[in-house]
């Protein structure tokens, strides 16, 4: 059972899986529990919710790939108590994540939105569009796992400051590219960009947070490609609002598909959202598949799954 196929991407599973079950939208409750009732391995992504209710109702359910790197849409405590095997996708395209950010931070930095605008209204004048250099920036990079260290790479590119946090410091990076590892109050307290780069988990559920704002300083630019649980939403619209924070560029949001709860903070004339495509590029997405395909593949042939989640390892 494919959940959550594009109707682009479905030949693709198609030539793999001839008779698997291949299903676009994103399905809830009883739905979801009929559709998947006789299913011994189930794919999915980000936008199907695997509750404990949901997982008690499909007892035939023996494996579960999420097209992912996170797994907060699935409930791995009820996963091990059922002896279900979750396994993701661990870096199916970090370097394409990692490129969002700067397409996002350069595109709203030199205006180029509303520059395109100006000059398709005949208006080829380049008054009230100055930009912000990158060059000599400091930008704060909250994670450097796979796709922190990316940012990190194109960051060194364009001349810029680097400080990071991470549980884990990458001491290569350190030496590569002059990284300066601190705690997360000083990079908040210090940078002029903060990119977040880390799952959705209990310990960063609303890292940035009202207090967490007031730290840092004013006109910061805000990234989030990674999920919309790390942020305050309310707390971001309001720094937006006081100017604390000069742009917020969201490619996730907070119960993203609730769009009457995000509508202030989208229509905000600096807060930039694109619909979470930052993962969404022609070889990241092949990439997706093929991890899950080899999941599974490893899964019939009764070997050990390389990509099964950590996190499940040590419920």
């Amino acid at each position: 059972m494919f959940l959550e196929v594009d109707a682009e991407d479905a030949a693709l599973v198609r030539e793999r899986y001839p008779n698997a079950t291949i299903i676009g939208e994103v399905l809830e409750g009883d739905a979801l529990v009929d559709a998947c009732r006789d299913a011994e391995v189930v794919s999915c992504f980000i936008y199907t919710q695997f509750s404990r209710e949901v997982l008690n109702r499909l007892p035939k359910l023996t494996l579960l790939c999420t097209r992912s790197v996170g797994y907060n849409h699935i409930d791995l405590r009820a996963c091990s108590e059922r002896g279900i095997t979750v396994c993701n996708v661990p870096d199916y395209g970090s370097h394409v994540i990692a490129e969002h950010v700067f397409a996002l931070l350069l595109s709203t930095l030199r205006h180029i939105s509303e520059a395109d605008d100006r000059v398709e209204l005949g208006e080829f004048s380049y008054h009230g569009l100055r930009g912000m250099a990158l060059k000599g920036k400091t930008i704060g990079i909250v994670g450097t796992g796979k796709i922190g260290s990316v940012a990190v790479r194109i960051a060194h590119g364009f001349g810029m400051r680097i400080l990071a946090t991470d549980p884990h410091p990458n001491l290569d990076l350190a030496q590569m590219y002059g990284v300066q590892y601190v705690d997360k109050a000083a990079l908040f307290a210090h940078s002029d960009i903060v990119t977040l780069h880390v799952p959705a988990l209990p310990d960063t559920h609303h890292m940035l947070d009202a207090d967490v704002f007031a730290s840092m300083k004013h006109g910061v630019v805000i990234i989030n490609t990674a999920r919309g649980e790390l942020i305050d939403s309310d707390a971001l619209l309001d720094a937006l609002k006081g100017g604390k924070v000069a742009y917020a560029l969201l490619d996730v949001l907070e119960h993203e598909r609730n769009f009457e709860e995000n509508r202030e903070l989208i229509g905000h004339p600096n807060a930039i959202t694109t619909p979470h495509i930052a993962f969404y590029a022609d070889d990241s997405t092949r990439n997706m598949y093929e991890d899950c395909f080899r999941s599974i593949a490893q899964w019939q042939r009764g070997e050990d799954i390389g990509n099964v989640v950590a996190a499940l390892q040590e419920k």
